[in-house]
């Protein structure tokens, strides 16, 4: 529990430190969105149980802020939390949660922008009293929908790959130099998203 609130501080005083130096551009301003949506991908669910798990996937909620710099592009960081029964029976849970930061880079300006985003961070799964933390990596895109200029509609599409365990193996070497093996065990997880668009100026 202490490493998933440290995670979700650093990553919101990241973003506020950002917002005290930001330079708004284009008439952009500082962006909040609480935002819901489905992630795809059990293998986290296994990964904390230890066992096998039925389940492709479950609902998440999170929060985004975007600091705006120049010309589209934006420094974005997320916190998510998805939560899904594993045993009925025993109303044992899995919980996943993700703290990341990253760019965000509008294609267009106007009511509609497109745009395309890439983040990094961690990933705390937990089940029980069974818990880890894994580096993730994230990308995806979407769109904004602004019908007034302060509040808008946005609609993501995200893929996540955290790194769960790897290792490295000398094959052979011969003169100095070394041939190695290098295996790296990853999690896939999709999701897609909607939330409301809070744009403050």
């Amino acid at each position: 529990m202490t490493s998933k609130r440290s995670t979700s501080v650093g990553a919101i005083a990241f973003v506020v430190c950002l917002a005290a130096h930001a330079r708004v551009a284009d008439a952009q301003g500082l962006e909040l969105m609480p935002f819901g949506g489905y992630r795809f991908g059990g293998d986290f669910f296994e990964l904390a149980t230890g066992r096998p798990a039925d389940l492709d996937g479950s609902p998440a909620l999170g929060f985004v802020v975007n600091v705006p710099l120049s010309n589209g592009l934006q420094v974005e960081a997320l916190v998510a939390q998805q939560q899904a029964p594993f045993d009925r029976e025993a109303f044992r849970r899995v919980t996943v949660g993700l703290a990341q930061v990253g760019g965000l880079q509008e294609l267009s300006g106007g009511r509609a922008r497109p745009f395309l985003t890439g983040v990094l961070g961690l990933t705390r799964y937990a089940s029980g009293g069974n818990s880890g933390v894994r580096f993730t990596i994230g990308a995806g895109g979407g769109v904004k929908l602004f019908p007034v200029s302060h509040v808008g509609l946005r609609l993501d599409g995200r893929v996540y790959t955290t790194l769960v365990d790897g290792d490295a193996r000398v094959v052979a070497c011969a003169q100095g130099t070394c041939l190695t093996s290098i295996h790296v065990a990853v999690v896939w997880q999709a999701e897609l998203s909607a939330g409301i668009v809070f744009r403050l100026q």
